[in-house]
This record gives C-alpha cells, sequence and structure tokens, in this order.
C-alpha cells in the first residue's frame, strides 16, 4: 500500500503538533542517538514535519550544553546541545525548549535535531533527506511533497 502523501503546503500556520507512532532512528557520529516509536511531529506551512523526540529515547549522555539560544515566534525560546562520541562533535547539533509557549506545553524537554548533521535519520526505515537551508531542522521523506522553505530553487519561500 502507497504511503499517503501530505503536501506541506497544506500544513497550519500557526503549526500543530501531532504525536506519531513511527520508528525513528538517528545516527550521528558513528553511535545510535535515537530510537522510538513516539515523537510529536510539528507541521507549518512549506515546512517538511520537524521531529521532537522524548528525553528517554534519547542518549542524553552524548549531549553537552552549547552557548546560544534562539527564539522560535510559535514555540518560544530555544536552548542548544552539541552532540559529542569521543573527541568528535557536531556543534548546536540539537535544540531543545524548557519552557515552550502553551499551545506547543507537550513539547518542553523534548529534543529536535538538523538531520542534515547527522550520520542518518530514518523514518520507518526510510533515510530522511534534510529540509534545504541551515537553520531548518525539517525531516524530508517521501510522505511529504513540497516545495519547502529553505529551497534555492524556490526563492520567494526562504
Amino acid at each position: 500500500m502507497e504511503p499517503q502523501v501530505e503536501r506541506v503546503a497544506d500544513y497550519p500556520r500557526p503549526p500543530v503538533m501531532v504525536a506519531s507512532e513511527q520508528l525513528i532512528e538517528v545516527r550521528a557520529l558513528g553511535a545510535l542517538l535515537v530510537q522510538t516509536r513516539r515523537s510529536f511531529r510539528v507541521l507549518e506551512t512549506f515546512h517538511p514535519p520537524t521531529y521532537y523526540l522524548p528525553p528517554e529515547a534519547v542518549q542524553l549522555e552524548l549531549l553537552q550544553p552549547a552557548a546560544g539560544r534562539s527564539f522560535c515566534e510559535w514555540k518560544g525560546v530555544a536552548r542548544y546541545s552539541s552532540v559529542v562520541v569521543g573527541d568528535q562533535r557536531l556543534e548546536r547539533a540539537v535544540w531543545t525548549y524548557p519552557e515552550p509557549t502553551a499551545p506547543f506545553a507537550a513539547l518542553a524537554g523534548w529534543y529536535a535535531l538538523y538531520p542534515g548533521l547527522m550520520d542518518g535519520c530514518w523514518v520507518e526505515g526510510e533515510r530522511v533527506e534534510p529540509q534545504p537551508g541551515g537553520f531548518y531542522g525539517g525531516w524530508i521523506t517521501s510522505a511529504v511533497q513540497g516545495p519547502f522553505k529553505g529551497d534555492p530553487a524556490h526563492p520567494q519561500l526562504i
């Protein structure tokens, strides 16, 4: 059976959060960073889904707090972590919202990451393509259809 394709142009603004039981796996610096069937997908117009992962599914010992914060008009203030394995580091590769806004309260303490910095991210065994642009954390699979914000082929969305 073909998976249902979602058009990101049809995602809402402001974004919504949807619980997911899809198998999520993430490898970083040769280590398994995440494996879970429990996540939230944040869906926003012209963005592929960003997956938020529960802390119990993340190898927290591989994370170290990183400098800096960012602000999302929808979710609030994000704090960053670097992934560290041995003497290798992925700087500011993971973020969390310790105190998100009320509509996203369930994301408190959950983790999102930049798929383009990881060795690989998979949804139900399908390798994810990272959302174009260095700032975005969207996960592109065959189940989502663009155009995507950040894609230089669609400058009106950058």
